[in-house]
C-alpha cells in the first residue's frame, strides 16, 4: 500500500492593490528648475513625491500638492532585486528633488 500523495501547495495569491504595502510618499519643495516629468515637462513648487512598486519595478511619481494627477519623474524607474529597497529608492529621490532652500 502506498501513502496518499501529499496535497500540492497552492501558489501564493498575487497581492492586490488593497494588500500591497502603501507606497512611500513625501511632500517636497522643488528646487530651482523644478522636477522633470515624462508627461508634462517641468513641475515646480509644493509637490508630493511617491515611489510606486509593481512587482520588482519601482517608479517615482510626483503631483502638485493635493492635486489628483500624478506624473512620472523622468528617469526615475528601476528594477529592484528586493522589494524592500523601495524605501531606499524613495529616500534618495527625496534627497535629490527636495530643495526648499534653492
Amino acid at each position: 500500500m502506498t501513502a496518499p500523495d501529499a496535497p500540492e501547495e497552492a501558489a501564493p495569491a498575487p497581492q492586490t492593490a488593497a494588500e500591497a504595502p502603501p507606497a512611500p510618499t513625501t511632500d517636497i519643495v522643488a528646487g530651482q528648475g523644478g522636477v522633470m516629468t515624462d508627461e508634462v515637462g517641468v513641475v515646480t513648487g509644493d509637490l508630493t513625491l511617491r515611489s510606486e512598486l509593481s512587482g520588482s519595478e519601482v517608479v517615482v511619481r510626483v503631483q502638485y500638492k493635493d492635486a489628483d494627477e500624478w506624473y512620472t519623474v523622468t528617469g526615475a524607474k528601476a528594477t529592484l532585486r528586493d522589494p524592500a529597497d523601495v524605501d531606499a529608492v524613495h529616500t534618495v529621490a527625496v534627497g535629490i528633488l527636495n530643495r526648499p532652500e534653492d
